[in-house]
């Protein structure tokens, strides 16, 4: 998978990126776009659509919070939860993918990771995977070990996955 990378830290995280220029590129192309969430527990499509027109490229997403409905609404592999847990670069890639066949989109963007406060299944907060899967082989997979309180960094994971769609349509 490319565009696998690490980043720290609290609000300097990713640098913020204009959703309406990517979706105006997304329009632009005749392209959709669709989300699966975990730890972002639906802001990640509440921030694409606070975007007037958001609909004429967002189709909907997934809030699969439950390890279960990863595999019985995304399509991840029971096994590969199984054994790795739902924090887990693949796991991410995998719900990107399922997410853009459920629901017929060209790109699927997925979150993954511990909000906090505390670890879970001993992986520590703020550990995070972006998912993207993209036309023409345009998937990426980021990690993310991130700092600051729950909501913190559950906001900067939006920011992210925002910023890493940008680069993947060149904005």
């Amino acid at each position: 998978m490319s565009g696998s990378g690490t980043s720290g830290g609290g609000p300097g995280a990713a640098a913020p990126v204009s959703i309406t220029r990517v979706l105006d590129a997304l329009r632009g192309r005749r392209q959709t776009l669709s989300v699966a969430e975990s730890l972002t527990g639906g802001l990640l499509a509440a921030t694409i659509v606070d975007v007037p027109g958001a609909s004429t490229v967002f189709r909907g997403g997934l809030v699969v919070y439950a390890t279960d409905l990863k595999a019985t609404l995304a399509g991840v592999d029971a096994a590969l939860l199984a054994e790795r847990g739902p924090v887990d670069p693949d796991v991410a890639a995998a719900l990107a993918l399922g997410v853009s066949e459920r629901c017929g989109t060209d790109w699927g963007l997925s979150t993954t990771g511990v909000a906090g406060p505390g670890p879970q299944d001993g992986v520590a907060a703020g550990t995070v995977y972006i998912g993207l899967h993209g036309p023409g082989g345009a998937d990426a997979v980021r990690r993310l070990a991130l700092d600051g309180d729950r909501s913190a960094i559950r906001r900067n994971v939006v920011t992210a996955a925002l910023a890493l769609l940008a680069g993947a349509v060149g904005i």
